[in-house]
């Protein structure tokens, strides 16, 4: 039985954040000393990003608002509001993003309406509330009462592949099966000034987004390029339950970035891959390199930094994960779900079509996937040019701020 992933859509808040307008805001901040003025320089220059996007109004500096909570534009002063104000603002307007992307991949998901979902999975780890947002779902979509229902919550970056991992089992337990998974964070709402260096390279990542997927092995047409769930794996490296973790502080969400996280993910990630590639024995013995696609959730650029180093991937490899991370930031456990739908959108070559697929989060876990792109249309290859997408250029950090960030994460 395949099961196919038959619609995947994203959805962004209409609030840009211009990194180096970002940049600016943070290293003004009272308090902050020299250093970690420079942190904030160096952490926001080296990032990758570009724009990213939020769901705190407040955070533009284009336009102020009366009685601000989050930002006060007039004195370009960033605000500590309470963890419970920062959530009244997650359930309400990450309610609208888990709603506009739910809907978008059932629109899009041919031969499928709402009458035919039978199972929903919602996942995200920046606020809660019950009924939750897979409640509101059922509601705004108009789906069947009877739908069952899961929310995976506070699992962090990796949460996507346990959702589509479900949706998988689920599809397979019953072939007629249509499953709507959705991921939307508010990480923005968490953002804070510090000199703490992993603060400071969080509020230089972070961002808002959500994603969703209509999954089923239904035998409908397709028209248009899917992707088949082929597995799943999880890794638990030895070490690093100390070393990433998100806390619930009384001003927000706080998390944790240990010095290790680097060294870990460099030393763990062949055998975090080990177990995935057994699964397909036409995968045995090959360069990692000569799997196409490689879609790598983008929790920093060094991440990814490490991943095309160790594997000895081409720049070319990684340009949908860089791609999202320039354009979108850091939106944790909806990020590789808009670099899977970056290789989606990518014509199709006469290379194979297997992507495989990591994200990295709290414990420290590793989850990985392998996948398949297919029902691609004829024309896609007569569009195919050489992919020179835009990489973007060399870490610019001054040396002895290197290993503070490197540290960091960063």
């Amino acid at each position: 039985m395949t099961v196919i992933l038959r619609s995947l859509e994203t959805a962004v808040p209409e609030t840009v954040m211009v990194q180096p307008q970002v940049r600016d805001v943070f290293a003004a901040q009272p308090g902050l000393t020299r250093l970690g003025q420079r942190l904030v320089g160096a952490a926001f220059d080296s990032s990758g990003i570009e724009t990213r996007y939020t769901a705190v109004k407040e955070l533009t500096v284009t336009e102020a608002f009366e009685n601000p909570v989050f930002f006060d534009q007039k004195d370009m002063r960033i605000l500590t509001p309470s963890t419970k104000t920062r959530n009244e603002v997650y359930a309400e307007e990450g309610t609208k993003l888990f709603v506009e992307a739910a809907q978008k991949a059932l629109d899009a998901a041919t031969g499928i309406d709402a009458s035919d979902v039978t199972h929903v999975v919602t996942v995200s780890c920046t606020g809660f509330f019950a009924p939750g947002p897979d409640y509101k779902v059922v509601r705004a979509l108009g789906l069947e009462p009877s739908v069952q229902r899961y929310h995976l919550g506070f699992m962090g970056c990796y949460a996507a592949f346990p959702a589509l991992r479900s949706a998988k089992a689920f599809c397979e337990a019953d072939p007629d099966a249509v499953v709507l998974v959705i991921s939307a964070e508010l990480c923005s709402l968490h953002v804070r000034s510090s000199n703490n260096p992993d603060t400071i390279v969080g509020s230089s990542l972070f961002a808002d987004g959500a994603a969703a997927a209509i999954i089923s092995a239904r035998d409908l047409p397709l028209d248009g390029p899917a992707l088949s769930l082929d597995h799943f794996e999880t890794v638990l490296t030895p070490v690093g339950e100390e070393s990433m973790a998100w806390n619930i502080g009384d001003e927000g969400f706080e998390m944790v970035l240990g010095t290790y996280v680097p060294h870990i993910i460099d030393e763990h990630i062949i055998g975090a891959l080990e177990p995935l590639l057994a699964r397909d024995a036409s995968l045995q013995g090959l360069d990692y390199s000569e799997i196409e696609h490689w879609a790598i959730h983008p929790g920093g650029r060094s991440i990814l930094d490490k991943v095309e180093a160790k594997l000895g991937l081409s720049e070319h490899q990684l340009v949908p994960a860089r791609e999202t991370l320039r354009d979108y930031g850091n939106m944790s456990s909806a990020t590789v779900m808009f670099v899977l739908k970056n290789i989606l959108e990518q014509p199709a070559t006469d290379g194979n079509n297997r992507i495989c697929s990591m994200a990295f989060g709290p414990g420290l876990t590793v989850e990985t996937a392998l996948l398949t792109r297919i029902g691609a249309t004829p024309d896609d290859a007569a569009q195919h040019t050489d992919g020179a997408a835009a990489v973007p250029t060399a870490r610019t950090v001054p040396a002895d701020l290197e290993p503070v960030l490197a540290r960091a994460g960063a």
